[in-house]
């Protein structure tokens, strides 16, 4: 009985298992049939439109920006070196790398056991110099003494052959007597000479006493100079720096041992090219004494100088290119000379220019703009300046009208697009349908205007005053909801 239950069963689900076969094959069969008696259908054919980042162009009078590097330098630098070899005996504790002196402050001595002994003896030559000029004065009065007591004698020796002569005469006097008094004469006047000789001497003598002292005197100041040359001094205020010596350091003479600069009197020397260079010269020829801005980028934050335009360079070297300007800085609290830094130049203004994305200009200077229904044209234009991430251009083409923020390949002459990124509704939309807001949608345009990054700030301002009234237009709402939910 159980083995007939069971066969029955086996029948069945045989049976069903079948039927199921069948009905799968009528059902595959009946659809391939109805789709092979179907007509093709060809899909239909849509244009692609592309997105698109655009800003409006204005013509504008810009002050371009002419943007260098340079070096800061100090005007004002002092080599400090020794006046004297010898140890260093005396330090002074500002005698540092960064170390801040005044004028005139004592920075180091070098030992002037030397040239104060150098001293004494000048001065102790001078002395003996003084004491031989006393000496020599006193023999030359002697010297006039005694050649005016030879005179006097001579003058008697005259007097008594005269006398002689007379009486010899008159037959009064003999010949012997006459010949005494003569050779008398004679004597008193050899006596005359070796007098006047002797007044020479002692003259001669005074004068070398006075050149021996002149020379000791000289010899004392070169004395005193090099007991001076021992101390070393600051010429001026400032910052020391490259300083190479410690106490009881041996130096040498004109041994550099620190430099001085002064940090208040920087100014930055940076390279234009000629063309720029140009552009900075006046109606006369000359460089014009521009305002400058000086950047340094210090781990994220920049330190900010200004200043102004000074000089250039006289010469160029050989082999470089462009100009050399300094610029004095009018105060530059953080700089310090040797710091690399951003020039900024305002050039004179430039009437109908437009600023544009520097990214908006191919390389065959042209731009795309959005034309009629919405299609982009090529538009060529002319490049005046680069600045930054930005471009001046001529205005006369795209004056008024989107030009592209971005090309890409996909992007050309004929393409329909949807732009994004700028609301400039027109003056008569003002007049449309006016609408009420809830808050809550008045807060999300709000919020979408605000954030427009491509948006005009003339446009802002004006869209922003519409949406803050109770009543806005229609076309304004449904502008802005287009671009939020594109």
């Amino acid at each position: 009985m159980r083995f007939l239950r069971r066969s029955l069963l086996g029948l069945f689900l045989t049976a069903m298992t079948l039927g199921l076969l069948v009905y799968a094959a009528a059902l595959v069969q009946g659809a391939v049939t109805a789709r092979l008696s179907e007509e093709p259908r060809m899909p239909q054919r849509e244009e692609r439109v592309f997105s698109v980042n655009v800003v409006a162009a204005e013509a504008e009078t810009l002050r371009p920006i002419l943007t260098a590097y340079g070096e800061v330098r100090s005007r004002r630098e002092l080599e400090i070196r020794a006046g004297a070899s010898g140890r260093i005996v005396e330090l002074a504790e500002e005698m540092d790398e960064g170390g801040r002196v005044s004028q005139g402050q004592l920075l180091a001595r070098i030992d002037p056991a030397d040239a104060e002994a150098a001293l004494d003896r000048a001065e102790a030559d001078l002395q003996d110099a003084e004491a031989e000029e006393t000496d020599a004065a006193r023999a030359v009065e002697l010297a006039q003494e005694n050649l005016a007591a030879a005179e006097g004698q001579t003058a008697l020796y005259e007097r008594a052959l005269a006398r002689q002569r007379d009486l010899a005469d008159r037959g009064v006097g003999s010949a012997a007597a006459v010949e005494e008094a003569e050779l008398q004469l004679s004597t008193g006047r050899g006596a005359v000479i070796q007098r006047r000789q002797a007044v020479a001497e002692a003259e001669a003598r005074l004068n070398a006493t006075e050149t021996a002292i002149r020379r000791a005197r000289l010899a004392i100041a070169e004395a005193e100079r090099a007991l001076t040359d021992t101390e070393i001094r600051a010429g001026f205020t400032g910052t020391l720096s490259e300083v190479s010596v410690v106490e009881g350091r041996l130096v040498s003479e004109s041994e550099q041992i620190a430099r001085l600069i002064d940090p208040d009197a920087l100014e930055v020397a940076f390279r234009v090219s000629t063309q720029g260079y140009i552009r900075l010269l006046g109606p006369d020829g000359e460089l014009g004494h521009q305002d400058v801005t000086v950047r340094l980028d210090v781990h994220g934050t920049d330190i900010v100088a200004s200043g102004r335009i000074e000089r250039s360079a006289g010469s160029v070297a050989e082999g470089e290119t462009g100009r050399i300007i300094f610029a004095r800085l009018d105060r530059a609290p953080g700089f310090r000379p040797g710091d690399f830094v951003t020039v900024e130049v305002e050039e004179a203004p430039m009437e109908n220019l437009a600023r544009l994305p520097a990214t908006a200009l191919d390389a065959a200077g042209t731009v795309l703009v959005v034309g009629a229904e919405d299609r982009l044209e090529v538009v060529p234009v002319t490049l005046q300046r680069r600045q930054g991430d930005d471009i001046l251009v001529d205005a006369g083409p795209v004056d008024g009208r989107l030009v592209v923020a971005q090309r890409t390949p996909l992007l050309g002459p004929g393409i329909k697009v949807r732009t994004l990124g700028v609301d400039l509704p027109d003056e008569e939309e003002t007049a449309d349908a006016l609408m009420e807001l809830s808050d809550e949608r008045r807060q999300r345009l709000v919020a979408y205007v605000e954030g427009s990054a491509a948006m005009p700030d003339a446009a802002k301002e004006r869209i922003l005053a519409q949406l803050s009234g109770q009543r806005v237009p229609a076309s304004v709402v449904e502008r802005i909801e287009s671009r939020i939910g594109g």
